[in-house]
Order: structure tokens, then sequence, then C-alpha cells
């Protein structure tokens, strides 16, 4: 913003939750056409969520309906990220209170991301399309570093999950604790897991429990965008859903349910929908706007 410009309206939204104590606040701007890049770290960095996003025109060729089809970038406090689920999903709630349910389009840097807005009973809830995804295995001398920094044993690793680092619009490690009290007892390296991130180009670490076919609970720290931890991850979610799809985990046509946020006091409820035939994800979820 040039010392003349006027400062744009900045909406606050959670996401995955229907109530605004609950989910992952993010900062919406709706028209930041006359923000730069600056401005835009900036005013996330004002705000301390773990994203804040900001809407600008479509590029040429996106496609969708007229004047529900943007242009959309995602700041943390300290840094631009490709893609961001909560904030995807906060910004479509923000729209749909504007102009209506319905189908949007997101360019991102990831790539396009569709996204559906529904009412039910009188709550607006978004569902996006991820980018393709895939999943890769990781080094075992990183997984060791990763779970030095977590204080994590190897002994406390399910099995049955073997960590794999999975992109959906963003690269996450997925880790699997063995039980409910590993994954509730979070306290790591914030710096050692931050280097490590930033040279495996991690956005964050998903930590997940399989409560049972279909319900995980997971928790995400994501110390390179300055946040200890996210508290509902959507961009995480999909990557998940890729993981447990590619690994035979779940079936290839699936509903999961994450529960993310309840060891922070602000409880969300993701939805994973899994396609047969579809390499996509689907990440969905309640929105409300904070003030």
């Amino acid at each position: 913003m040039t010392k003349n410009a006027p400062r744009p309206e900045v909406l606050r939204y959670t996401a995955f939750s229907s109530a605004p104590d609950g989910g992952n606040p993010a900062g919406v701007v709706l028209d930041a056409a006359a923000l730069d890049d600056n401005d835009m770290l900036a005013l996330a960095a004002e705000l301390g969520y773990s994203e804040s996003a900001f809407l600008t025109a479509p590029p040429e060729g996106l496609g969708g309906q007229e004047g529900r089809a943007y242009s959309i970038r995602y700041f943390s406090p300290r840094a631009e990220v490709p893609f961001c689920g909560h904030a995807t999903v906060a910004a479509a709630v923000a729209l749909a209170e504007r102009t209506g349910p319905g189908a949007l389009v997101f360019a991102t840097r990831a790539g396009t991301v569709p996204v559906e807005v529904a009412e039910e009973d009188g709550t607006l809830r978004a569902t996006l399309t991820s980018v393709e995804p895939h999943v890769e295995e990781i080094a075992g001398t990183d997984l060791a570093e990763a779970l030095a920094a977590l204080g994590w044993p190897a002994a406390d690793l399910d099995p049955g999950f073997p960590p794999r680092i999975a992109f959906a619009g963003a690269r996450h490690l997925v880790l699997a604790a063995a039980t409910r009290a590993r994954l509730a007892d979070l306290a790591y390296d914030f710096a050692r897991l931050e280097a490590l991130m930033h040279r495996l180009d991690l956005t964050t670490v998903q930590l997940v429990w399989r409560e049972s076919a279909t319900v995980f609970h997971v928790r995400d720290p994501f110390p390179v965008g300055g946040v200890v931890e996210d508290p509902a991850t959507g961009a995480a979610a999909a990557a998940f859903g890729a993981y447990a799809r590619e690994l035979g985990l779940v079936p290839e046509d699936a509903v999961l349910t994450l529960y993310q946020g309840e060891d922070l006091g602000r409880p969300g409820e993701l939805t994973v929908t899994l396609r047969a035939g579809d390499r996509r994800v689907r990440v969905g979820g309640a929105g409300a706007r904070i003030s």
C-alpha cells in the first residue's frame, strides 16, 4: 500500500467449524488489487493467523462464471505459501455470503482449485477440489531428524502408516502416532523442525492418529509459517487423503473425517472425499465469520 492508498477491508473468518471460536481463523481480503507482496505479508503478520487469503481478478482463460472466479494468494506471518485449504474455505464462505452459494474457481500458485459452496441448515459449507496429488518416500536420515525435532521415539509411530511426504497443493510430511496420547503430547524443537522443513520444502508436518476405519485425529506443526501449530489444515488433509489412498489404507471411494484443533481448544472437522477414477482429493467443511 502506498501512503495515500486506502487500507483494504480485512475480513476474519474461521474454516472447518460453524462456531467462530472453533476451526482455523484466516484473514480474507476480497479485493487485494492495490496490494503488493510486502503489503500482503505485512497484513498477514499483523493478523497473526496461520494464513490469510488475498483475492484479485482471475487470469485470462481460468473459466468459471463471471464474478465467481478469482486469483488467490496465501501469506503466513512469515512467507507466501503456494496453497492453503482453510483460507480457501474461509474466502469461499465470505464470497458466498455476498453472492450466494454455488461454484467458485480459484487460480492458485499450485494450480486451479474449484470450490463448491452449499448451505446446509443455515450453515455455509465449502468443498475444494485439490490439484493432482502425489506421494513420495522420505530418506531415513530426514525421518530421523524429524522425529528428533519432535521428540518422538520411532517406537511411538504406527507401523501400519509408513512415513511419507504427500502433496496436494503443498508438501506435508505424514507421520502417524500409535496412540492418541502420543498425538496429544506435542512439545517440539521449533528451530530444529523449521530448518528441516525448509530443506525439504514442507509446509506442515501432518501428525495423525487413527480412531477407526474412516476417522482420524490430526495435528500440524507449522514453524515455517511462524506458527507453532495450525488449528485446521485443509491442504494437509488433502495430502493425507492422497497418501491414505495410495498406500491402500482406505478404499479408493471413501469419505474420511479428520478432527483437528481439539488439543488447542479450537475444535474443527474436515471431511475428505476420495472418488475412484479421480486422483484429486476433495476437502470440505463449514465456515463462519469471526468479526
